[in-house]
């Protein structure tokens, strides 16, 4: 038979899957914990960092660090997932670890809060290039199975460097003084993280690729523009906007968090190791948790755990903002980063649910961008609230609007997982 007869075969290309990519995937979940590690340096000294060497009594400028950060990373993360559909994963990971370069040294040897912000606008690039681009190119890897348990895994990594950071830095700090030491870990974890993308990550780009010529397309297919992508995870497509907003609402609290809680157990007289501890408790949680949280949303679906963990978060936010004591602030931390588990893996998972491979790097993008976002605007009214009402009438009305998120998303969003589609409405994608 001659072969313009022959009945077309499945593409042949890359082989999708956590098992069939496990090296490749383990590495990657090694690199994110380093691009978590650098930005764990800053959790415990930073905020102490701006109020004892900076003189900063304000919050609002007190928090400028923050704000910088997050405008920055929110930015960066939409054009990862722009940049890497063009030019590939890798050169974006790359560029993002070159970046971070310059950052401990900045804030070793800053003599203004001025220096502090600039490390920020840097930092926030890093992680906006380097961490989002660990996760599509996970995404990429373990096809449309697996999504949960390669978030989960992906979010731990990054978050228990966050945790451990913060705990290290802690008592670093406690020993040795806010500067240099603390930052000398994070320049450690930057050599360390380049070394091994250069030498060792390979470009996953050609298997988002292989999934989008065999993927099942629904009502948004592979071919939208950048701007298509924009309006649908930004606000037209139910499952992917409010994804969005719960995002922002997260790390909103993440921003308040890291900017004013290590300010508030100062100001009750807990010891620096103390703070550490409770720093580090909340991602640690965070992290753990979604070892659990990430495989659990392949099995009961996206949008219980993402309504539920909103509202644990606010509850959580309660009790902070109520408590006086190491064990109160203690329980609030692990139950703040419980909630944050429940959502955190689980949204990236449903954005992953929802877009095309086509365009699901630019989806990640956009939906990073909102997330991100958060840390602004967390700064931003934080800092503000905290300012007129102190910092804990500002936890009272984040928790507000944190419960808030959750019910908004309990009204809107359907179900997005592949084994639980008969939420889904009519023409959804």
């Amino acid at each position: 038979m001659s072969s313009d007869l022959r009945t077309p075969a499945t593409p042949v290309g890359p082989r999708l899957g956590l098992r069939a990519n496990a090296a490749q995937f383990l590495l990657l979940v090694a690199v994110n914990a380093l691009v978590g590690g650098v930005l764990g340096t800053e959790r415990t000294v930073l905020p102490l960092l701006g109020e004892r060497e900076f003189q900063l009594t304000a919050y609002t400028a007190a928090l400028t660090y923050i704000l910088a950060f997050g405008a920055t990373k929110a930015v960066t993360n939409f054009f990862a997932g722009t940049l890497s559909d063009r030019y590939g994963r890798k050169p974006v990971l790359l560029a993002g670890w070159l970046v971070a370069i310059p950052v401990p040294l900045l804030l070793i040897w800053a003599p203004s809060w001025g220096w502090v912000v600039a490390a920020n606008v840097l930092l926030g690039v890093n992680q906006g290039l380097a961490w989002s681009t660990t996760v599509i190119m996970k995404i990429d890897l373990v096809g449309p199975h697996r999504r949960g348990l390669a978030m989960g895994l992906n979010e731990a990594a990054g978050y228990l460097a966050v945790a451990a950071t913060a705990l290290a830095t802690g008592a670093l700090a406690a020993r040795y003084g806010l500067r240099p030491a603390p930052f000398l870990l994070g320049a450690a974890y930057i050599a360390v993280g380049l070394g091994l993308s250069v030498l060792l990550v390979r470009e996953t780009r050609g298997h988002a690729h292989h999934e989008a010529a065999t993927h099942q397309g629904g009502a948004h297919h592979g071919g939208l523009t950048t701007r298509q992508v924009l309006k649908l995870v930004s606000w037209r497509e139910p499952a992917l906007s409010s994804a969005s907003q719960a995002g922002l609402v997260n790390n909103l609290n993440d921003g308040l968090a890291w900017g004013l809680f290590p300010v508030l157990f100062a100001a009750a007289g807990l010891s620096l190791p103390r703070i550490g501890v409770l720093a580090a408790l909340y991602p640690a949680v965070w992290g753990l948790g979604q070892l659990l949280t990430g495989p659990l949303s392949d099995r009961v679906g996206r949008k219980p755990l993402i309504v539920g963990g909103m509202l644990i978060q606010a509850g959580a936010l309660g009790l902070i903002a109520g408590g006086d004591s190491f064990g109160a602030w203690g329980t609030g931390a692990a139950l703040l980063g419980a909630g944050t588990a429940m959502v955190y893996p689980t949204l990236l998972a449903a954005i992953g649910d929802v877009a095309h491979p086509a365009w699901r790097a630019r989806a990640v993008g956009v939906y990073r961008l909102w997330r991100d976002a958060g840390f602004a605007v967390g700064a931003l009214t934080a800092g503000l609230l905290a300012d007129l009402v102190g910092i804990r009438g500002a936890t009272w009305a984040v928790a507000a609007l944190t419960a808030a998120s959750g019910l908004l998303v309990a009204v809107r969003m359907y179900e997005t997982h592949v084994g639980r589609v008969a939420a889904r409405p009519a023409g959804a994608a």
